[in-house]
Order: structure tokens, then C-alpha cells, then sequence
């Protein structure tokens, strides 16, 4: 794209692979005053692709916008870009938006000429706000999900295209790739933005999180072309962050707080072979419950050292279960300082196939493991939604009219929703669900809110942002609280009113509960601000732990100390050539 020159007061010639006949149908979005809306309109390029046409609804949208604007900054004696600017502008839109795609968010026109009635009709001050899916990455791992970034962020990321959408499908507001977060609008894209310094600031500065739950991924779940790991140690280099690193990061966070502000997973590496890894977590990191991943090769079922992690279902009474065996065991001694303990947290669904395999994120394997571990919790993650990140597969089922027990049938939520219903040590989590859907699939995301009101109810539901893939949780806190499921869908799938007490309950309280963490009514004086210079306070042991640019992980000599304790032996392979004459 073209660079503004300050020194001589001009545009730079244009950088972009849009020939000359395709730039000769664009202008500048930042020239021209029809885009500086709120929420976008209209598809931006920036430059490697040639923008689609603005749709009829976006057409719809934007001049229902002009028009509220036109008669707002009358009013109030602005110009319409200076109150496209203000709050009355984001009330404007959510007007816009409600008439052309249906009544998704509360908002009342008053909100555009008064900033007091719009801030009314944010998230309040005294909402608890429990975000159970928060990520960072280890220094050495700093560009390893740029296209997590880009899906919030949209085409000013700097990727060609969304690396979700391959097939160029249209959302609900007309576009292949929406703006999720317009907070993220224009910035580069920086791997420090998912370091420990930037993910605080983020989190505990830039939004209303109250207590945050750090997770982690094993290292299988990213593809790298390579084999699956054959233990823990081979698995930890692959990481996107160790287990060891989540809960000193958990650690440094509640020391500079003093109060608990960030909770830490462990790792769920399941199986025989990898019970010494359990109880080694258990002694060394104290974790407040655990995280695992289906999908990744992360279950080792033999003590073999060259046999490989292969993926893993619930109900494994040979694989999983002596895993939840030895935490269940556990649970008693660590329930006074860890309540949570107790909390089995797994990845399910957001996989771009459809063969209904537990050990792809189907949920056929939830009951019967529920079932025959009644002092466990299984925590879903995602809700169990199938399709991969762009939700346009979920849009398309429900307009298909397929029902299932009456409401539209969305791969895997609403079998999730059912088989579960009973299941009281059940959970739905909606990290990237809620996320993928709120601003792009509104329709989509009443549906799953919906379904899982009804089905599971207010109290089985948890929030989880997923952040900081994208950027600061606040703009998906915002719009959960702002979001209504229309009265018309209540009425013909008979979903529950989405009420701010069960937007209360799900956006923290029913984690509350699930980690044992009293929430008084001054619930601000127990859990202490994070102070602005905690950068300053962190040790360079601690940058060292967690690979910090200009830091160096010192861990070769614990790491094959661990190797060995974990019985693993050189496989004495040969790569190369040899003379056979």
C-alpha cells in the first residue's frame, strides 16, 4: 500500500499487486469519509487482492448509519465524523445492524445523542468477569499463530487472504473475511503482542477480566510436517508454551497483584507412559486444573520409548483412564489450594473435517467417561462446534432446516448440547465459538447460545476468549453483554431469553465456581490491580523461562535429565548415503 511521505506532504507511489486496471476501481478507504465507520461496511483490500463489491445488506448498513448520523450530529452539533467517532457512532451502528440483520444487540437509539445512556448499556462495573481460555507463547514460538491474529484482525494483518476461508465464502455482513476486533484495525502485526509483557497488559489493563485461566497446547496440535512425538520431552520442544512456563507466568501475575488474578492449566498428556509427567506437573507446577487436546497425538499407552503419542477419546478405559485415575486420586490433597483440580478441560471440534470421530473433537465420547467419573468436570472447549473458524458451514446448516429435537442441527453443538443435557459434571466453554460468530454469524451465535441455554442451562455455560489470538478480550465481554436472542427465535425453537443473569453467571460466576473462588459483592477489593510497571518487576531468571528476546532458556541439562527418567533411548537412525560396493 501507498506510504504517506511527511517530509514532502505527499503519497509515496503505491506498493501493491493489484494491477493498474483493477487499482483504477479502488480509492482509498482512508480518503474517503464513507469508511470510517465504526464497524466496516464495506471489504478493505490491503493490496494483495482486489476487494470484493459492497453487498446490497452492506449497502443496507451503511446508509442507515449515514442517515442516523446525518440527524445525530445535528442534534448534538457535530460533524458526522466526529460523531461516527464517538460512542454515539458505535450506538449507530448497532442500530444499523439490528434493522438489516435482526435485533442481535441491546442498544437504544437514545445511546447516540447521550454518552451517559450508551455507557449505561455497557458491561457495568461490577460485573465479575472470568476469562477461562487465555494464551501466550514462549519467546522462541513468537510467530507461530499469525493466522489466529489475522482472523480477528482481517486482511490489514498482512496475509494474502483468510487462511480459514479458502473457498472465498461470504458472512452474514457479506464479506470472506470480516473485521472480528476493530481495535486491531491497521496495527502491524508484532510477535511481542503475544509475549508474557504485552499479554498482561492486554488482559489485566485493557480489560474488565477479573481472574484469567492460562492454558496451553500440546505440541501435536500444530502441524509441522513431522512425526508425533514419542514422550513428553520430544513433545515440550514443540510447544507453543511448557507447562513449567504457564505456571510461572500464573505465578509472576498473582505475585505483582498480590491476589489471585491468573490461574494455570497442565497439560493433559494421557496414557500409562505418561503418568510419571502427571505426578512430575502436580510436584513442580501445582496446576489449578488440567488442559488436552483430542486431536493431538498426546497419549502414550505403552512404557515402549520408541513407540509413538498417538490422539485419544474420553471413554479409553486403557488410555484415558488412568489418567483421570491418578488426578481423581489426587484431588484430595490438592482441593484446599487448588479447588479446581479436579476440572478436566479438553479441545473439541474446529477441524475441517467432518468425520465424526471423538478423537477428531466429536463429542460420542463425553457420557460414558462423565458417567464413570462423577467427582470429575469435563469442561468442553468450544462448545464442540465442528466447523473450522469461519462459521459459514454452521450459517448454512441452520438455513438448511435440518432439526434435531427441534432446533436447527449445528455440527457438533447441538448433539453435544443433547448428549450432555443430563450429565451435571458437564460443561460448555465458548472460547473462538463466541468469538468466530458474535460479529460475523450473529445468527450462528444466538442459535448456539440458545440451544445451550436450553439444553444445558445458564449455569453449565462458561466464558472463554481465546485471547490474546484476538487482541484484548474486552470487545467479545462487550458484546456478550449486549447480546439478546431475538424474541421470534425464542418463540419458535423455545430458547431461553438471554437475561443478564445468565449473562452474569456465564461471563464469570459459573467459573467461580467450578475453581472454588468466592466472589464477595466488593469483589474489586479482594483481587488487586496488576500495577502498570510489572514489566519492571520481572526477574531475568523469569525472562530466561520464558524465552524473552535477548534471553536464553537455560533448560538442556533438566531436559535430558528428564529424557532418560523418562525411558526414552537413542533409536541409533542413520540419515544420509553408505557405499553398498
Amino acid at each position: 500500500m501507498a506510504k504517506w511521505n511527511e517530509s514532502n506532504r505527499r503519497w509515496e507511489p503505491d506498493e501493491t499487486l493489484l494491477s493498474d486496471t483493477e487499482l483504477a476501481q479502488c480509492t482509498r478507504a482512508c480518503d474517503d469519509e464513507r469508511f470510517q465507520t465504526p464497524i466496516p461496511t464495506q471489504m478493505v483490500s490491503n493490496g494483495e487482492y482486489m476487494p470484493l463489491p459492497q453487498s446490497e445488506q452492506q449497502k443496507r448498513v451503511e446508509a442507515r448509519v449515514a442517515e442516523l448520523a446525518d440527524g445525530a450530529s445535528r442534534q448534538l452539533g457535530l460533524s458526522r465524523r466526529g460523531f461516527l467517532a464517538s460512542v454515539g457512532g458505535m450506538a449507530a451502528s448497532f442500530v444499523a445492524m439490528n434493522e438489516v440483520f435482526g435485533p442481535y444487540f441491546k442498544v437504544d437509539p437514545l445511546e447516540m445523542l447521550v454518552p451517559e445512556a450508551y455507557a449505561a448499556a455497557a458491561a457495568p462495573k461490577d460485573l465479575f468477569v472470568f476469562d477461562d481460555q487465555l494464551h501466550l507463547v514462549r519467546g522462541s514460538r513468537g510467530n507461530a499463530l499469525r493466522g489466529l491474529r489475522g482472523l480477528a484482525q482481517g486482511p490489514t494483518v498482512g496475509l494474502p487472504s483468510n487462511p480459514f476461508n479458502k473457498d472465498n465464502k461470504l458472512d452474514e455482513r457479506g464479506q470472506p473475511w470480516g473485521v472480528w476486533n476493530p481495535a486491531l484495525v491497521g496495527l502491524p502485526y508484532n510477535p511481542e503482542n503475544f509475549l508474557l509483557t504485552d499479554f498482561i497488559r492486554q488482559v489485566y489493563l485493557d480489560s474488565a477480566v477479573t481472574v484469567g485461566l492460562l492454558t496451553n497446547v500440546p505440541a501435536s496440535v500444530i502441524d509441522t510436517g513431522e512425526r508425533a512425538p514419542r514422550n513428553v520431552v520430544e513433545a515440550r520442544g514443540g510447544e507453543i508454551l511448557t507447562a513449567a512456563q504457564t505456571a510461572a507466568a500464573r505465578d509472576f501475575v498473582n505475585e505483582v497483584a498480590g491476589s489471585q488474578r491468573m490461574l494455570a492449566h497442565g497439560m493433559l498428556y494421557v496414557g500409562k507412559g505418561n503418568l510419571d509427567y502427571i505426578h512430575e506437573q502436580i510436584e513442580q507446577n501445582r496446576p489449578d486444573s488440567w488442559k488436552g487436546y483430542n486431536i493431538a497425538n498426546a497419549a502414550k499407552v505403552d512404557d515402549n520409548p520408541l513407540s509413538l503419542m498417538k490422539q485419544w477419546r474420553h471413554d479409553d478405559e486403557q488410555v484415558a483412564y488412568p489418567t483421570f485415575e491418578a488426578i481423581d486420586k489426587a484431588f484430595a490433597k490438592q482441593k484446599a489450594k487448588h479447588p479446581g483440580f479436579n476440572n478436566i478441560c479438553v479441545h473439541k471440534g474446529l477441524v475441517d473435517s467432518k468425520e465424526r470421530r471423538p478423537e477428531i473433537g466429536h463429542p460420542a465420547d463425553l457420557p460414558k467417561a462423565a458417567k464413570d467419573w462423577p467427582r470429575l468436570n469435563f469442561v468442553t472447549y468450544h462448545a464442540c462446534i465442528q466447523p473450522s473458524f469461519f462459521m459459514y458451514d454452521a450459517l448454512a446448516e441452520i438455513r438448511g432446516g435440518k432439526l434435531r429435537e427441534g432446533v436447527p442441527d449445528i455440527s457438533w453443538t447441538t448433539e453435544y448440547a443433547l448428549l450432555c443435557r443430563d450429565l451435571k459434571n458437564t460443561y460448555a466453554e465458548l472460547g473462538t465459538t463466541w468469538a468466530s460468530s458474535i460479529v460475523t454469524f450473529p445468527t450462528v451465535a444466538a442459535h448456539i447460545m440458545g440451544q445451550l441455554l436450553k439444553f444445558m442451562g445458564p449455569d453449565r455455560i462458561v466464558f472463554g476468549s481465546d485471547s490474546v489470538w484476538y487482541g484484548s478480550p474486552q470487545w467479545q465481554i462487550d458484546a456478550m453483554w449486549r447480546f439478546q436472542i431475538p424474541e421470534e427465535m425464542q418463540k419458535k425453537y423455545g430458547y431461553p431469553a438471554f437475561t443478564e443473569e445468565a449473562k452474569r453467571r456465564i461471563l464469570g460466576l459459573n467459573s467461580a465456581r467450578l475453581y472454588g473462588i468466592d466472589v464477595p459483592r466488593n469483589f474489586a477489593a479482594r483481587f488487586k490491580p496488576v500495577p502498570a510497571d510489572y514489566a519492571t518487576k520481572m526477574s531475568d531468571d523469569l525472562k530466561r523461562l520464558m524465552e524473552m528476546p535477548g534471553y536464553t532458556a537455560d533448560n538442556l541439562s533438566r531436559a535430558k535429565e528428564r529424557y532418560v527418567a523418562s525411558g526414552a533411548a537413542p533409536d541409533h537412525t542413520r540419515y544420509g548415503w553408505v557405499r553398498t560396493g
